[in-house]
């Protein structure tokens, strides 16, 4: 069963829960951009064949999760939770979008942090032993993000290097129990060994268009934090993933562990600057959103991982607490980050 190590830190110890199936979801310019072979399905518009964008956001995720149950082998009735999680204001994509399966439902909301707490809520659920399997999925949309906490898309407003591109796509994992009875010592798969449940950082970052240096002390912090309670350094990983800082959080992330004495520049990789080619399709600083880091781990990291190409890695997604409200009246973007580390085991 769980146990805590150090400060934060989730060790599940040896029930460790299973990725027993992942899928992603994305649009027309995420499937022209450096991952678009990797992703499950793809589609050339925006709308999806839906009435609005909010819509097309929904079935994202309704795609992903049909999609990771069927690789899965399981269908709705064998998941015990959903924890799912958008941008959009009460979660509306994801109340649409997995109401079909009729599973308990709990809405998370985490910003673009949003899938590694679904991972780390499914993974508690699973070695406790009160859910057999969970699906973890979110989503974000560009058009749907814009239009909520920007500016219409009508207006053409001019986006300024620091920002980041709100990716349309979705991810889902199934994390469940372990049911391989007979262990074969050539057969790995992927495992949740622990998890960082991440804290609130505000370094008074205002600017809205500057997310990834709002989330990069939240993912500094939660690193350190890690590392710390593993008595592991970042030479113990095959990748330190963070979800989507882009080029300026992943610059400052990158300087503020470095102030900690902790050097990751070999390992250190970002979703926002890997989903897309930042200079062919314009995006400046990189991706962003739910669908960013969800997107690019249930497709690329886990295939690799699948390959045996990537065994042990940290996964920290990263999230800028704030709203239209907040940001209208003036106050600072609050970050957080939350980790899980995950590995190629024979359990």
């Amino acid at each position: 069963m769980a146990k805590r190590i150090g400060k934060c830190t989730i060790n599940f110890d040896d029930f460790k829960p299973k990725i027993r199936g992942y899928a992603s979801v994305c649009g027309n310019f995420e499937k022209e951009g450096p991952l678009g072979e990797t992703f499950d399905i793809t589609f050339d518009d925006s709308f999806l064949g839906e009435d609005s964008w909010e819509e097309a956001e929904s079935k994202l995720q309704t795609l992903s999760s049909e999609t990771a149950l069927k690789k899965a082998g399981l269908n709705s009735t064998e998941i015990d939770f959903v924890f799912a999680g958008d941008l959009l204001n009460q979660c509306i994509s994801s109340t649409f979008g997995v109401k079909k399966f009729e599973i308990p439902f709990l809405g998370q909301y985490g910003a673009c942090s949003t899938m590694a707490q679904n991972l780390i809520l499914s993974a508690i659920m699973v070695n406790s032993k009160l859910a057999r399997n969970c699906l973890a999925v979110t989503s974000s949309h560009f058009c749907s993000a814009e239009r909520q906490f920007r500016m219409p898309l009508e207006y053409g407003g001019q986006r300024p290097t620091c920002a980041q591109w709100t990716v349309t796509g979705s991810g889902a994992l199934i994390v469940g129990q372990n049911e391989r009875k007979i262990l074969d010592e050539n057969c790995y798969t992927s495992y949740i060994s622990s998890a960082l449940v991440g804290k609130i950082v505000d370094f008074g970052v205002v600017d809205v268009n500057n997310m990834g240096a709002a989330m990069a002390p939240a993912a500094a912090n939660t690193i350190k934090t890690f590392l710390e309670d593993t008595c592991t350094t970042p030479k113990d990983y095959d990748l330190i993933l963070t979800g989507d800082l882009g080029t300026v959080g992943s610059r400052l992330l990158k300087e503020l562990l470095a102030k900690e004495g902790i050097d990751v520049l070999d390992k250190h990789n970002d979703c926002g600057l890997l989903i897309y080619d930042r200079i062919k399709q314009d995006v400046h600083s990189g991706g962003s959103g739910c669908g960013c880091s969800a997107s690019v781990l249930c497709s690329l990291i886990l295939q690799k991982m699948e390959k045996g190409t990537l065994k042990n890695i940290i996964f920290v997604a990263t999230g800028a607490l704030m709203s239209t409200t907040s940001s209208q009246q003036g106050k600072s973007i609050p970050g957080i980050a939350h980790l899980v580390n995950i590995k190629l085991m024979n359990i």
